[in-house]
């Protein structure tokens, strides 16, 4: 699909529709119009907007376009009802999305990169790499796409697909901030979740917003993280715990620590006794994981030891959740879909 030259009209606010009707000599109220057409009526046409003047709509037209990611396969999980979206941005590439359902409501869990250069040895996205950056539209249209194909409304998000957030700063907050504002989902429904960018973090703590923010821990011990994951050599332990308890400080909100229980690597006595000792006096929440079996990483999926885990957690004081795992029959870990593809003949 090559890409259009035309501006994209999806992802502006009704500030930036004023200033592009103003500029073509037309009256500010027809941007609120617009705006209806863009996020109420969800046109995938700019011609669609029917009650505009034609004179407007052709210039529009000559300039700008409208364009969501296309979507290129979906996965249901028939017993949990999650879907797993493989979409197709405007210049080819491909990103995941997954469809979740809970009884408070629908949660997405949205890409912000194609690929991913973390590196963590247990996840798919990061498998080829990081290609580029999305834009602020392009995390949005994920939601556009899954919606017009669910006919669900979405109102939770979780920024926990393919790629590094903190990576994508600039983009990732005008998504937020787009999504807060323009297509309705609070800022307390909107969770961030990062490998662990230090300096990102405390930069996220003083931009005023509510979102809840998840740190990818997976060790309490530097070494073990390192051999886990490649960020943790350049944002040490416990600097990124400092960073956390800053972002806590600033906002209120308190930080999720997600850690992918891997069985023999991370689940020990001395993974316990260390992270007591990691999060003693100091708010937390641990957000335990069941590994996701992905091809070719040599690590085994610890699904029947988390419940143990936790228990002795449990005994040593330190909160914690198991993560509900939805989608386990279609690959619904981001990253896997893609993989396939890519290695398809056809692809």
């Amino acid at each position: 699909m090559p890409k259009s030259k035309k501006d994209n009209l999806f992802g502006k606010s009704l500030k930036d529709l004023e200033q592009i009707v103003l500029s073509l000599g037309e009256k500010p109220f027809r941007a609120k119009q617009l705006f209806n057409w863009l996020y109420d009526n969800r046109i995938k046409a700019v011609r669609d907007a029917k009650n505009l003047p034609k004179e407007l709509l052709e210039k529009l037209n000559e300039n700008y376009t409208i364009v969501h990611p296309k979507i290129v396969e979906v996965l249901e999980d028939e017993e949990d009802g999650t879907k797993k979206y493989l979409l197709e941005l405007e210049d080819g590439e491909l990103v995941e999305s997954v469809l979740m359902k809970y009884d408070y409501g629908n949660s997405a869990c949205l890409s912000t990169q194609v690929g991913c250069a973390m590196g963590c040895s247990f996840c798919a996205s990061g498998k080829n790499g990081k290609v580029r950056d999305l834009s602020s539209e392009e995390i949005a249209g994920q939601i556009v796409a899954m919606e017009n194909e669910s006919g669900e409304r979405i109102s939770n998000i979780v920024l926990m697909g393919m790629g590094e957030p903190l990576d994508n700063y600039e983009n990732v907050l005008n998504f937020i901030r787009f999504t807060n504002e323009v297509l309705g989902i609070g800022q307390r429904h909107i969770t961030l979740s990062t490998s662990g960018i230090v300096p990102k973090i405390y930069d996220l703590a003083k931009e005023d917003l509510q979102i809840n923010l998840a740190i990818s821990l997976h060790s309490a011990f530097q070494d073990k993280r390192e051999k886990l994951m490649k960020v943790a050599k350049t944002n040490p332990l416990n600097e990124l715990i400092k960073a956390g308890e800053d972002y806590f400080d600033q906002t209120g909100r308190r930080v999720t620590y997600e850690y992918t229980v891997i069985e023999g690597v991370n689940d020990t006595e001395a993974d316990v006794s260390e992270l007591k000792k990691l999060f003693k006096g100091k708010v937390h929440h641990l957000n335990l994981i069941p590994l996701n079996p992905v091809s070719n990483l040599k690590r085994e999926s610890s699904k029947k030891n988390v419940n143990i885990f936790q228990e002795r957690l449990k005994k040593e004081g330190l909160t914690s959740t198991i993560r509900k795992k939805n989608g386990a029959n279609i690959e619904a870990a981001c990253g896997q879909l893609r993989n396939r593809k890519l290695q398809s003949p056809s692809t």
